[in-house]
Parts: structure tokens; sequence; C-alpha cells
């Protein structure tokens, strides 16, 4: 609502996000104050209004585009990878796409495998595009001006189970920058690499660990693309052990690229393999006890941690 207030060119598309204020109320109000052309409701069609919203950014607006669920958006992955990430370069510079795709995704309370996509490790490969996961209300009022102000298309990933989060912000203006990660706990003895929902697993375990004499230093990456690596090459310069926690896959998720990421640049600081913790690579299961078996629990990152430091 501040950005579309400050600039007129920025709008919203997407499946019942005018009045109805979209499926979780992220856009409740816009399109009352605003109305039906800058908060435009669009058809079940997200190839069709992915493409519009390509199309709108190549013209000198600022679309938000919102993804119902962000594995609706994989209809729309032509739109994304050969038109969004590629269109600014493949035209010799003379078009700019500063579109914003947003949704939730993630896995949330028995919504199936269908609605339990995590689509970070699909749009990761896609030149061009920058990602960005948010985890708390500052952060996610930071990242998303950040993004709507960016002259790159931006992927930012909202997560289901996350949106009942209060906190208080400030009330000045603040804009974060979308290529930091955040020092969630400064620690000595291991790094913790986290974002979005895992961030509150991994700090959950950090209180277990503390009484247990560790002290783990926690960083919330939200950069998935590019990685901060300034900030995660300090860490590791001091702790000299990783655990990398994360929802997405293991096969090709946001933490395979980091590791390998981590191997080729601070090789030499570490004293112990770096681990990984993510989603198995299974469909989510509808069944509570399945679903929580197939995503990482706190207490599989305090024994992560201890084999680690061991």
């Amino acid at each position: 609502m501040e950005e579309m207030e400050l600039d007129p060119t920025v709008c919203v598309f997407g499946e019942d996000v005018g009045h109805y204020g979209g499926s979780y109320k992220v856009t409740k109000g816009l399109a009352d104050t605003f109305g039906d052309l800058r908060v435009l409701d669009t058809p079940i069609a997200e190839n069709s209004f992915t493409g519009m919203g390509v199309g709108a950014g190549m013209k000198g607006l600022r679309p938000v585009v919102e993804g119902m669920n962000m594995g609706f958006l994989l209809l729309a992955y032509n739109q994304i990878s050969n038109n969004c990430g590629m269109l600014h370069y493949t035209s010799g510079g003379q078009f700019k796409i500063p579109l914003v795709i947003r949704g939730p995704g993630g896995v949330g309370r028995q919504l199936g495998a269908e609605h339990s996509q995590r689509l970070e490790s699909y749009f990761q490969s896609i030149p061009g595009l920058q990602m960005v996961a948010c985890s708390t209300p500052y952060n996610a009022k930071g990242l998303m001006k950040a993004a709507i102000r960016s002259e790159n298309p931006v992927v930012l990933f909202e997560h289901v189970l996350l949106y009942n989060l209060k906190e208080k912000i400030p009330d000045e203006e603040y804009v974060l920058c979308l290529e930091e990660a955040e020092m969630v706990r400064p620690g000595e003895h291991v790094t913790i690499l986290t974002y979005s929902r895992m961030r509150y697993h991994v700090m959950q375990a950090a209180k277990t660990l503390v009484n247990k004499g560790y002290d783990p230093e926690v960083i919330d990456i939200r950069s998935l693309k590019p990685f901060d690596l300034h900030t995660i090459g300090n860490s590791i310069k001091k702790t000299h052990r990783v655990l990398i926690v994360e929802e997405c896959m293991r096969t090709g998720g946001i933490g395979a690229s980091l590791r390998s990421a981590i191997v080729d640049n601070f090789w030499d600081y570490l004293d112990a393999p770096i681990m990984c913790l993510s989603s198995q690579d299974v469909p989510t299961p509808y069944a509570a006890t399945l679903e929580d078996a197939t995503v990482v629990q706190p207490a599989q990152i305090v024994a992560a941690v201890e084999q680690l430091c061991a």
C-alpha cells in the first residue's frame, strides 16, 4: 500500500487479489483504495497473467504478481524463465523487467503434495532472476519494498505458516537490502544457515543447544540468489563448522547450491564436513504425522550440531 501511494506505476495482478483481498488477505483493502485497474483480479490462468506482468514491466509499470499458491506458478514457468529473467539481456538492455512475483509456499498443515511445493529450487538456475525469502513481519515489509523498487525481476517467497506472526515494526519508512543475510543469533561454535520457516525450528533447537553448552551462530540467509557470501564467510571463519537447515528438497535444493558455494570459497576454513538437513525427496504426505516426518524437526538440528561439534 505504501509503495502504491508513492508510485502510481505499482500495480497488483492475481487471482482473488481484488475485493476478496487475496487467499491469505495480503492484498486486503487495496482494491477499495486504488480501484480495479491497479488491483486486477485475473482468471485462473497463471501463464497468462504472469506474462501480462512481464509485458507491463517492459512498458514502464511495476507489477506485483501474486501466485495464490507458489506451486501454481509452475504453470507460468516459461514466462518466468524465458521472458522475465532474460528479456533485459536478450533485448540488449532495451527493456527492464521491474517485476515482483510473490505468494505463499512451503509445507503448511495438511495441504497435500500439490500445495506444499518449495519452488526456490526450480527458480534458482534462471539467469537474471533474484530470489528472497522473508521470515518475519519486519523483513517481509522491508524486502517487499526493496523488491518493488528494484529494476530486476524478484521472486519473494512467503511461507504459508508465517502469515499469523505479529511484530512491532517501525512507523518510519525502511527498506532492506535484497542481497544481505540477517544475523539472528551470534555464536562461536557452529554456523547454522537457514531461511523462511526453518528459522523458527533452528531457534527452537538453539535453546536446547545452549542448555547443553553449545553456542550456535544462526544466520537467516534471506537472499536465496545471490547468496550473501560476505556475511556467511565471516561466520565460517569464526566457527569453522557449518550446518544448513532448509525446507527445500535435498536433491538440487538451495542447501546443495549453498554447500557448493561454501566449498568453493571457504574450504580452508572448515574443520568438519558441511552438514545439510533438508526435506525428504518425496511428495509431501497429507497425513499430519507423515508430513512432519518429511520436514526437518528441531531434534534433528540438535543432533546434527552435537555430531558436528563432537
